[in-house]
């Protein structure tokens, strides 16, 4: 059964300091040497700030209620990084790239994610026994 509102509006918080906690570091590891170490870590902040919200508290109306759990982590575990390969190619186009960073960075982006997908299920997981 999908979460209420109230439900969504009260994990947004603390479930993003926790996808910040998880993917900051694989961010500040992961993303190519052209970038600052400030650059690398305030997109641990800044990419989950622009999508978290549409995951969290969108997606889940518009997705999960209609069409299930599964559905709604496809779309919403798509999103999620392919918007912030977007934002960050975007924030990172003033600094001179080439295609090899580009891609380290999306590869970087797209594993931070997964990360905390597979590390939330699993503690979803653990919640539940």
């Amino acid at each position: 059964m999908a979460p209420t509102n109230a439900e969504l509006w009260s994990f947004l918080v603390g479930g993003y300091f926790l996808t910040v906690l998880i993917e900051t570091p694989i961010l500040f590891f992961g993303l190519s040497r052209r970038h600052s170490a400030f650059t690398k870590l305030l997109a641990g902040f800044w990419l989950t700030a622009c999508t978290y919200p549409m995951v969290i508290l969108v997606l889940p109306n518009l997705l999960w209620r209609p069409f299930g759990y599964w559905p709604y982590i496809a779309i919403a575990e798509t999103f999620a990084p392919l918007a912030e390969c977007l934002l960050f190619h975007f924030f990172a186009s003033r600094i001179a790239s080439d295609q090899r960073t580009t891609f380290q960075d999306s590869l970087a982006i797209t594993g931070a994610n997964l990360t905390s997908f597979l590390l939330g299920l699993a503690l979803a997981a653990l919640g539940q026994s």
